[in-house]
């Protein structure tokens, strides 16, 4: 008989206690584990931290010295497309006034004076001059006195010219009574034909007397006319001269032509001149320019009212460009300024100031120094500083001014660039800066 089948129950395993054993650890064991734990988690973190330097060393082209470098941000504002150069302060009028004749001259002021307008600057005592104007005064004298006589002469003239047209006149009027009285005569025969004949000859002879005189009158009054205008304007002639000397006399005491200052004299007080010789030079403060030396490059650029930014010392002043000359000389153009709100005081001839001539203006533009780096990377390339390494980048520029360059694209406002020369990193796309 078969037995009934018993469901099986959980096997039941016994404890391994029966089988574990303490196991008695040194404390040098522990502490090295230990160690060997702590080394491990910091060789990693260490790993972790410097893969991406030692990626980027092992991408980049070359390392160069940070400190070698220019670095600098670039920013947004207004841009200036401008040239700086230098100028000195000229007078626009400044004469040089001479001496109109040999003499000696008396100096009655000093250089760097202030004078004004008609102020007498030296006086140039010429015995020379003052006996040619006497001699020129009394031969002007003679002269009118001649005209006025021969002004007279010609009436008198005139005169007896009329008188003796009057007495032919007369005297052909008697014979032709006579005449008459012949022919009366000689009707009758108690005048003989010789008397007749006669008394018809003298009536010929004074109507040719008349019409000769009448002739005589208009010929005799253009010559005296003649005569008169002559010696008028012989008179006039010396008159003009004598004037002439009385000018050169009067300019021997040499005035101020304005109101400005004595730049300089060239003699010394009582010194012997010549005629035409300089004596004192003198500027007019009121009409004092910027004489610019401007680069040939930019003659085509440089017109008349052309902004211009004047910098006087720790002052500067806005102004324009109020002349340019037609001819480039020595590579240089030659242009004048003034600036539009007055001179500052004490301004001198020759004194130097620094001029920046404004080509072209923009605002709110992305722009970055002008340095080395735009023309040694063809205006195309930069190199953007991120942390310690450098990435080229292509770039376009627009605008180059005397001192800043527009960025157009390719960079963008807060990034730093190196800014120095880019001939040391070779076009390489990255540089480590060590």
């Amino acid at each position: 008989m078969a037995l009934p089948l018993r469901k099986p129950g959980p096997v039941m395993i016994e404890s391994t206690s029966s089988m574990d054993r303490p196991v008695a650890v040194s404390g040098l064991t522990r502490k090295r584990l230990m160690i060997g734990g702590a080394a491990a988690v910091l060789v990693i973190l260490i790993a972790a931290i410097a893969y991406p330097s030692i990626r980027l060393w092992m991408r980049a082209d070359r390392s160069i010295d940070a400190s070698t470098l220019g670095i600098a941000t670039v920013t947004r504002g207004d841009l200036r497309r401008d040239v700086s150069v230098q100028a000195r302060v000229v007078a626009a009028l400044h004469p040089t006034l001479v001496s109109q004749a040999a003499g000696v001259v008396s100096l009655r002021a000093k250089a760097g004076q202030v004078v004004r307008s008609g102020e007498v600057l030296a006086i140039v005592d010429s015995p020379e001059l003052r006996s040619s104007l006497d001699q020129a005064r009394a031969l002007s004298l003679a002269l009118q006195a001649d005209a006025d006589r021969q002004k007279i002469v010609s009436r008198q003239s005139d005169t007896r010219l009329r008188e003796q047209v009057s007495l032919a006149q007369t005297r052909l009027e008697a014979a032709r009574r006579e005449l008459v009285r012949a022919e009366t005569l000689h009707k009758e025969g108690l005048y003989s034909s010789g008397d007749y004949e006669r008394a018809q000859d003298a009536v010929h002879v004074a109507e040719l007397e008349v019409n000769q005189a009448a002739r005589e009158v208009p010929l005799t009054k253009e010559t005296n006319d003649f005569d008169v205008r002559t010696r008028v304007l012989q008179a006039q002639r010396q008159a003009a001269l004598t004037n002439e000397l009385e000018k050169r006399y009067g300019d021997l005491t040499i005035r101020a032509p304005f109101d400005g200052m004595i730049a300089a004299f060239a003699v010394n007080d009582r010194d012997s001149v010549l005629a035409n010789q300089p004596v004192v030079s003198i500027v007019n403060l009121s009409s004092l320019e910027l004489e610019l030396n401007v680069p040939e490059e930019y003659a085509n650029e440089t017109r008349i009212g052309t902004p211009v930014s004047i910098t006087f010392g720790a002052e500067e002043r806005s102004g324009h460009v109020t002349s340019v000359s037609p001819e480039v000389v020595n590579n240089q153009l030659t242009a004048r300024a003034v600036p539009d709100a007055g001179w500052p005081p004490g301004m001198k001839q020759n004194q130097r100031a620094t001029v920046r001539l404004v080509f072209e203006s923009k605002r709110g533009v992305v722009k970055a120094p002008r340095g080395a780096w735009l023309d040694s990377g063809g205006g195309r390339v930069a190199y953007v500083v991120d942390g310690t390494s450098a990435t080229r980048r292509e770039i376009v520029v627009g605008t180059v001014g005397a001192s800043e360059v527009e960025i157009v694209s390719g960079l963008r406002e807060g990034e730093r660039i190196i800014v120095s020369d880019l001939t040391p990193f070779a076009n390489g796309n990255t540089v480590i800066l060590h």
